[in-house]
């Protein structure tokens, strides 16, 4: 969330008040939008992404205070478990060779980070899951000490109101309770940002959720969870469950999950904000002194403090964003699909891709978003999760004669989605060198169907096959992988299985 928050007790009265602001906030955003007071485009995009702490034998290490205080950069900061961290990037504009630049910078800031950690025998992992987490390293004990985790913990469970449930069948079933939000610590994702104006938001946002199923069978990097092989992408499954404050009979009376996909498309960003309040009870009842309508009648900007924070408690997989720079508002969509990894070139392949489909769909005649149900778009992302790069998707006929087909998604890609993407980087005049490295990264792992998820299972596989136990067989491919994300060369390009002795 990255509120700063102080942990203590709410009572009834502090909900009551927090509706009545959210309200206010609500009708604040609906008249900034209505007066055009948000800022103009300046094609900005910004990127997190969330890291593991594991040292050389493969084990997480709960140690992210100590981390950081070595590293001592604002652009680290906590997450969520104590062997988490998270890395930002400040905003750029997207133009020229800013990919080339984040990969730059992005590779000085991890070097940097793994060498501070390795002086107390921890190092910096970028993986969707780290296979070698265990249910005893994700319990209430091993949340980080901030306290606005200690209190979403606190009321996310008392919301729930009984032991949270995980039930995740894939090539295994994993079953277990966990009475706090820990495991969802276990996810770890990257995030993109991309400033938009408020006309152009709902096209944006639609088709960021045409193609999240794309960019989760392509990025795949999270098939393992507590010892067991689940989906290729398992952290979608795992993050609505850990975070689900419904108990079964809110489940059966249609009640919607606070980690969710979405149910139709939108034609504004206000129709988000809005639902968030229809749909979801305030976790966090935290009010600003701020007067949001007050502030506007005197001409100035608002906040939006409680709209910002109760936005946070929301997890959409694409979600809107209000912020203020310089006293000016604006609008994000911040698109959380993506696992981490596994190398940075891997990571800003996958960023360059999204940028460049998402502004030429964004800008087509007919968008993909009247051709394909809302209904085929989240089943593609269920499909994603679970096949990953061997995923076949429902999307539009070519032509006009209208319907869905089920095409693979490599095949969507290379013949559909790669040369959108690539119209789309040089509309936002990136540079043709950066466009075809980034995008070539992706061809590539579609000809050699070779993501993270399934470099993993087939690693992990051949060291069951060399006589290896479960957990020693999963260490190795843990370590393994760590040597081959520091060494930085692509997914696609790495050797299953070990090296000979």
């Amino acid at each position: 969330m990255g509120e700063k928050v102080v942990a203590g007790a709410f009572d009834l009265s502090d909900r009551r008040a927090y509706r009545d602001k959210l309200n206010q906030c609500l009708e604040g955003l609906g008249r900034l939008l209505a007066e055009r007071r948000f800022e103009r485009p300046r094609n900005l995009m910004g990127l997190e992404i969330e890291l593991n702490l594991a040292g050389t034998d493969g084990m997480p290490r709960m140690m992210n205070a100590e981390v950081l205080q070595r590293i001592a950069s604002k652009d680290f900061q906590t997450e969520l478990g104590m062997f988490n961290l998270e890395v930002n990037i400040v905003p750029h504009r997207l133009s020229g060779r800013v990919f080339d630049q984040l990969a730059e910078e992005l590779r000085t800031g991890l070097a940097y980070a793994h060498r501070k950690a390795g002086e107390v025998d921890a190092g910096i992992m970028m993986i969707g899951i780290l296979p070698t987490l265990g249910r005893e390293d994700v319990v209430s004990a091993n949340l980080s000490q901030v306290d606005r985790y200690t209190l979403l913990n606190d009321q996310m469970a008392a919301a729930r109101g009984e032991d949270f449930a995980l039930d995740i069948e894939g090539v295994e079933r994993l079953v277990l309770t966990s009475p706090s939000i820990a495991p969802e610590s276990a996810c770890t994702s990257v995030q993109l940002h991309l400033q938009v104006t408020p006309a152009r938001f709902a096209d944006v946002w639609n088709a960021g959720q045409a193609i999240a199923p794309v960019q989760v069978a392509l990025g795949a990097n999270a098939p393992f969870l507590f010892g067991k092989e689940l989906w290729r992408e398992s952290r979608p499954p795992l993050f609505q469950q850990a975070t689900d404050v419904r108990p079964p009979e809110l489940c059966n009376q249609g009640v919607r999950p606070r980690t969710w996909f979405g149910e139709r498309w939108i034609s504004s960003a206000y129709e988000l904000f809005e639902e968030n309040l229809r749909y979801f009870p305030p976790l966090l009842p935290i009010c600003d002194d701020e007067e949001p309508l007050r502030v506007l009648d005197e001409g100035r900007v608002p906040l939006l403090a409680e709209l910002v924070l109760h936005n946070g408690t929301v997890y959409r997989w694409n979600r809107p964003v209000y912020g203020l720079s310089g006293g000016v508002p604006h609008l994000r969509v911040e698109n959380r699909v993506l696992p981490a990894g596994p190398t940075v070139t891997d990571v800003i392949a996958n960023a360059a891709f999204y940028y460049g489909l998402v502004r030429a769909l964004a800008e087509e005649p007919r968008p993909v978003w009247t051709r394909l149900p809302f209904a085929a778009a989240a089943e593609n992302f269920d499909t994603a999760c679970r096949h990953g790069i061997d995923a076949e998707l429902l999307w539009p006929r070519p032509g006009r004669s209208g319907g869905v087909t089920r095409v693979p998604a490599v095949k969507l890609v290379r013949d559909e989605l790669l040369p959108l993407a690539a119209a789309g980087l040089d509309a936002w005049n990136i540079e043709p060198a950066d466009r075809d490295l980034y995008l070539g990264v992706i061809e590539e792992r579609c000809k050699r169907r070779m993501n993270g998820a399934s470099w993993q299972v087939d690693t992990y596989h051949r060291a069951l096959e060399a006589g290896l136990g479960r957990d020693a067989a999963l260490a190795a491919t843990t370590r393994r992988y760590g040597e081959l994300m520091q060494a930085g060369e692509p997914v696609h390009t790495w050797q299953v299985g070990f090296p000979a002795p």
